[in-house]
């Protein structure tokens, strides 16, 4: 297959899996690494981006995809760093330059407009997109994304130093315990294997860039200057940063805030039908309207 640009995807293959369907598999070339691309749903149908977390990958959105695919053609793009993409030690992992690179992945399945989903700091990607390339996005939903430092909840335990990795297994889940509340959900096999592959180097740059982000200037401050639809999702027992902050996203003009009680850190994974029906009542008639 070749790309507007003349170059080529190095793969291409469709899967098939019990949470998901039907997924075409990508990987497409850029100029610091491979990225991995999934798409679901019909390619003429509005464009849904979803973007992960922090150490996470786009198999975080294998629930929710089914259900969203009716109406939307559904782009998940693991991160540079991240899941089954290139994870270079010599690459800037800054915010701006991983929403550069996933701007770049778009053009290249030629997308001029999505709606973009961010879970966690996915959501901070997602903005920095936003910011970076205004005419590309429709309109925004950030998922358990903390507006500042301020809402952030500082771990119990100490985190992973050098003298520490690669972590074990138990050293993974234990980290990723927080990320989920009353669910007793846990990170996949698929998942601690991928972070396990990650270097300390690509791993601490992956924690520390949201927070220099956010520290620069709040998501709020960004994003009521941007005139773009919002949408804030947030699971109420969140352990990662607190609920309550999701009021600071009201400064936004018009943004829709949505507190999921009962739900933690991912609520994507702990309730995928409720959050995406939260969604979808926002995202349809904005789907409408490009349809």
């Amino acid at each position: 297959m070749t790309l507007p640009d003349g170059q080529p995807h190095l793969t291409t293959k469709t899967t098939k899996t019990a949470e998901t369907a039907e997924t075409a598999e990508t990987a497409v070339s850029l100029g610091d690494g491979d990225l991995h691309v999934c798409e679901d749903g019909r390619r003429d149908a509005p464009a849904l981006l979803l973007i992960h977390g922090t150490a996470f990958s786009g198999r975080s959105w294998d629930l929710l995809v089914p259900l969203l695919t009716r109406s939307h053609r559904v782009v998940r793009i693991d991160l540079l760093g991240c899941g089954r993409s290139a994870k270079p030690e010599d690459a800037s992992y800054e915010l701006p330059d991983q929403a550069r690179r996933v701007g770049e992945v778009l053009d290249r399945l030629g997308i001029d407009r999505a709606t973009v989903v961010g879970h966690s700091s996915g959501g901070m990607v997602a903005t920095a997109l936003a910011e970076r390339r205004p005419g590309l996005v429709t309109a925004l939903v950030v998922v358990n994304t903390g507006p500042s430092m301020d809402a952030f909840i500082a771990p119990a335990s100490a985190e992973l130093g050098p003298e520490q990795w690669p972590p074990s297994d138990e050293q993974i889940r234990q980290l990723a315990s927080t990320g989920f509340g009353r669910s007793g959900r846990q990170v996949t096999e698929e998942v601690v294997a991928e972070l396990r592959s990650t270097s300390f180097q690509v791993f601490a740059a992956l924690m520390q860039t949201p927070r220099d982000y956010v520290m620069e200037r709040t998501l709020p401050d960004r994003l009521k200057v941007l005139g773009k639809p919002l949408l804030v999702i947030f699971g109420e027992d969140d352990r990662r940063w607190r609920s309550s902050s999701a009021a600071d996203y009201r400064i936004v003009p018009g943004a829709k805030v949505e507190l999921l009680s009962g739900l933690g850190h991912t609520p994507i994974l702990e309730d995928p039908a409720r959050t995406a029906e939260v969604m979808l009542a926002f995202s349809a008639p904005l789907a409408e309207r490009e349809s």
